[in-house]
């Protein structure tokens, strides 16, 4: 039985924080790889768990800039190398760590990257934000499948955006090829492919212990999520104050980072989430659906009218079954190799 898309009153809200979800949380002897894991979200969400007692593994494209990072926060979390946009180096990272034998509790896909100003692919051709955002994960994820099922229970975190709501996925054209390229169209169907996984995800998991979700952090300015959006245009949204400085307003979902990171680290330890899988959550609850549907552009509305909740065709299971199966074609991973 699917779990309803409906908030379940978690007693968490907005203003929460990562040290409120994970206090009294015990997560020793506990494996956790947290994708961009060195920065921003993801270094706050590694954080936390590790305050916990979780054994934090981080991949990074630049191990040497990761490790630095991480060493300038307190350290405490292992770095190994893997780039989301090259298979052979997912490959590689994840068969390493299935070969340890260990097992996976947690796996949070929190790298991202946001509006491209210009249209970029990978060495397959795909669309960057597309490529990077949904295929890396997705071949990750199914490549460290044995490990998910060796740990009797286990939950990947996938980490989307309200940002879903600004494009469906285009199957007819999932990479620009014939329709002209939009930087926040080709963001929101990564983001709105973030859901569709978890979905989809879930469905395939449950019977073995993994369940999925997804999540929307929050709008958080001082992240590099947002570098290649640029100043103007944050000071035009208020992500940014005049002496260009993040802004924390909560009323316009405006978060700090341990904020906007609670989600995440409620998604991965929440005893309420028990059970539970294949919804979409923010501020630490599940979110209900939003009336209407359909894609809104940016700037269009105000950012209140649609930030908690999720756009329908996000979570419809007959179009996450299609992305899963597009998903398979494009990475050549056939279901046998994960099942």
């Amino acid at each position: 039985m699917s779990t309803a898309q409906s908030p379940i009153g978690s007693r968490f809200g907005r203003a929460s924080t990562t040290a409120d979800i994970i206090k009294g949380v015990d997560l020793v002897g506990k494996v956790a790889i947290v994708t961009g894991g060195y920065s921003g979200l993801g270094l706050e969400t590694a954080r936390a768990l590790a305050s916990a007692g979780a054994r934090i593994i981080v991949p990074a494209r630049d191990v040497e800039r990761a490790r630095k990072a991480i060493a300038e926060a307190g350290g405490g979390m292992e770095v190994q190398a893997m780039d989301l946009t090259d298979p052979g180096s997912i490959d590689n990272f994840a068969r390493d760590f299935v070969e340890t034998g260990l097992p996976l509790h947690l796996l949070i896909n929190n790298a991202g990257i946001m509006a491209l100003p210009e249209l970029k692919r990978d060495a397959q051709g795909n669309e960057l934000q597309f490529a990077t955002n949904h295929l890396g994960h997705f071949r990750l994820t199914l490549r460290l499948w044995p490990a998910l099922k060796r740990a009797g229970g286990a939950r990947v975190v996938s980490v989307s955006s309200a940002g879903h709501r600004f494009s469906p996925v285009v199957f007819d054209d999932i990479n620009f090829e014939r329709r002209d390229y939009e930087p926040f169209k080709a963001y929101g169907q990564s983001k709105t492919a973030n859901i569709l996984f978890a979905v989809a995800l879930d469905r395939r998991g449950k019977e073995e212990g993994i369940r999925a979700f997804a999540l929307h952090p929050g709008g958080i300015a001082g992240t590099n999520l947002g570098m290649h959006v640029g100043v103007e245009m944050l000071k035009k949204t208020g992500f940014v104050d005049e002496n260009d400085r993040p802004v924390v307003d909560l009323s316009r979902d405006l978060k700090s980072v341990p904020q906007g990171a609670a989600t995440h680290v409620w998604c991965a330890v929440s005893p309420q989430l028990d059970g539970k899988g294949g919804v979409f959550c923010a501020d630490s609850d599940i979110t209900p659906v939003l009336p209407g549907g359909g894609c809104v552009d940016l700037g269009s509305e105000d950012r209140t009218n649609r930030l908690t909740g999720v756009e329908a065709y996000a979570i419809d299971p007959d179009v996450a079954e299609e992305l899963w199966r597009r998903s398979e074609e494009i990475a050549n991973i056939p279901i046998q190799s994960y099942s």
